[in-house]
């Protein structure tokens, strides 16, 4: 139900500074998104963040991302 959901992420959902790689990319069954960053099984979707990204990188995770969703847009463009 609606309200317990709701306690379970008031006491269980925290924050990352700068989550990364909760969307794996790839080409095998256990990826969400392909190389072209295309959601499986949902039609029109992209993800372009840092979800994408398999590890993070050593800096701020802002122009890694920003540069994803330029490539993004190139890709959608195509």
């Amino acid at each position: 139900d609606d309200d317990e959901i709701a306690r379970y992420v008031e006491r269980d959902v925290s924050t990352w500074f700068h989550p990364v790689g909760t969307c794996r990319m790839g080409i095998g069954a256990d990826a969400v998104v392909d190389p072209d960053l295309r959601v499986r099984g949902v039609a029109g979707l992209r993800v372009a963040d840092a979800s994408v990204m398999p590890d993070i990188v050593s800096v701020n995770t802002q122009a890694a991302a920003t540069m994803i969703g330029w490539k993004a847009g190139e890709m959608v463009l195509r």
